[in-house]
């Protein structure tokens, strides 16, 4: 049936307008058809685009950008003290204590692999989480509590698992990056400490769309991608108790972890440098540190109001064209959610849909298992959905261009062919000159 848009109830400006600017601003991509339009990115969770500010940040270094830590050049002496300052920047940005350390990752997975290699003792887990989330303790030999059907469920069933046998570590995500769904981080927080474990966050979908603070939540850990933050320049971090990750083994072997060196023997530095061998991603921890700067300034309570706007006109629109929206808790209609939500549309297939607004509405999604494969097959879904996931420049207007889009495709089916494996065909868009 035909979406009506008149379900769409709250007016455009209402939802608000884009609240920072960004490098992608005024991009548009072709189409099949022929012509051009106003690119409609709905795929923030999988890697934001960035803020002008950050790319203005890095494009502000460049000139004197140099390896860090044991130059003796001018550009060195200032690159090193811009990057320690980013450490410190982005550690309070997440109320980090004052006796935890930040080391510089490459993201999210990068960070949680790092943690992975410094818990003293066994690690639990559920099974709605990102394969970063899972893999680095399957390895391990996991201990896997699954999520109950409701968020009162879910944290008994994590007690009754620690209450069993102690663990070293409870690991969460903060925020689902197929459901948006935000699980209670401080009872979580409480459990884990009232049975002697720590608590690791999966922060790569939080830390974009809510001010978190380490310290309030009582979480221990907290891993959080650059990429996700409007600073796509190769950056994450691991930020939490500084004993564990003093005590592992050095992350990679090479210059800067160590303190000496001979032949035989090596005396490794303490952490962060510990985990940081080699030439670090300098831009990448500065852009990062440009984009936690750029999100503090915003007024407090401005990004979950802006994103929760345009999420209900969401959550309407799709209502309306008949899509079914996957949920891990539906009993917790006012659970906190950020803007990633994920749903299938009857009678076609997930990369159909998306192959179907890149290219006949030049409207970005994301389609597949969204690396989360036990919850997407938990949910019924197992083929996989589509994600629409929103940011800083997300607008009313995307949001029904993308419901105006849906509802054609569930009335008239696309206009143009698709291969069996859902490829425009023919696909008559030119990519740009710098792909070649």
């Amino acid at each position: 049936m035909a979406p009506s848009l008149a379900l769409l109830s709250r007016p455009a400006q209402e939802a608000g307008a884009p609240l920072a600017p960004l490098a992608s601003d005024g991009q548009s991509v072709p189409l099949v058809q022929g012509g051009s339009v106003r690119w409609v990115n709905l795929d923030y969770a999988a890697s934001a685009p960035a803020l002008r500010a950050v790319a203005d940040h890095v494009a502000q270094v460049l000139p004197l950008y140099a390896s860090v830590h044991r130059g003796a050049s001018y550009a060195s002496e200032a690159c090193t003290a811009a990057y320690e300052a980013a450490r410190r920047q982005v550690a309070a940005f997440v109320g980090a204590r004052p006796d935890d350390v930040a080391v510089f990752t490459r993201n999210t997975t990068d960070a949680l692999n790092l943690l992975a290699t410094a818990v003293p003792g066994e690690v639990v887990h559920l099974d709605i989480e990102h394969h970063a989330n899972l893999l680095p303790w399957q390895a391990r030999g996991n201990r896997l509590v699954p999520a109950g059907s409701t968020v009162a469920a879910t944290l008994a069933a994590v007690e009754a698992e620690l209450a069993r046998r102690p663990a070293a570590l409870l690991t969460v995500t903060g925020a689902s990056n197929v459901t948006g769904e935000c699980p209670p981080l401080d009872r979580l927080a409480e459990i884990a400490h009232r049975h002697g474990a720590r608590l690791a966050v999966d922060g790569a979908q939080l830390v974009p769309h809510r001010r978190v603070d380490l310290c309030a939540i009582g979480a221990d850990y907290l891993a959080l991608s650059g990429h996700k933050m409007y600073a796509p320049f190769g950056a994450g971090a691991l930020i939490g108790r500084r004993d564990w990750l003093d005590a592992a083994p050095a992350y990679l072997a090479g210059g800067g972890a160590v303190r000496e060196v001979t032949c035989d023997s090596v005396r490794w530095a303490p952490a962060p440098a510990r985990h940081e061998a080699g030439t670090p991603a300098v831009l990448g921890a500065l852009a990062l540190a440009a984009a936690c700067r750029e999100l503090a300034a915003l007024p407090d309570g401005a990004v979950a109001a802006h994103e929760q706007a345009l999420l209900g006109r969401l959550d309407e629109g799709l209502v309306a064209v008949g899509a079914r929206v996957l949920r891990i808790w539906p009993d917790a209609p006012d659970l906190d959610r950020v803007p990633a939500v994920s749903f299938t549309v009857p009678g076609f297939a997930a990369a159909r849909v998306a192959a179907y607004l890149s290219a006949e509405h030049g409207i970005g999604v994301r389609d597949g298992k969204f690396c989360a494969h036990p919850l997407l097959a938990r949910l019924g879904a197992a083929d996989g959905a589509v994600r629409v996931s929103l940011g800083l420049g997300s607008q009313a207007d995307d949001i029904d261009q993308l419901i105006a889009a849906l509802g054609k495709l569930r009335t008239d089916g696309p206009s143009w062919r698709y291969t069996a494996d859902h490829r425009p065909s023919p696909d008559t868009r030119p990519l740009p000159d710098w792909t070649r």
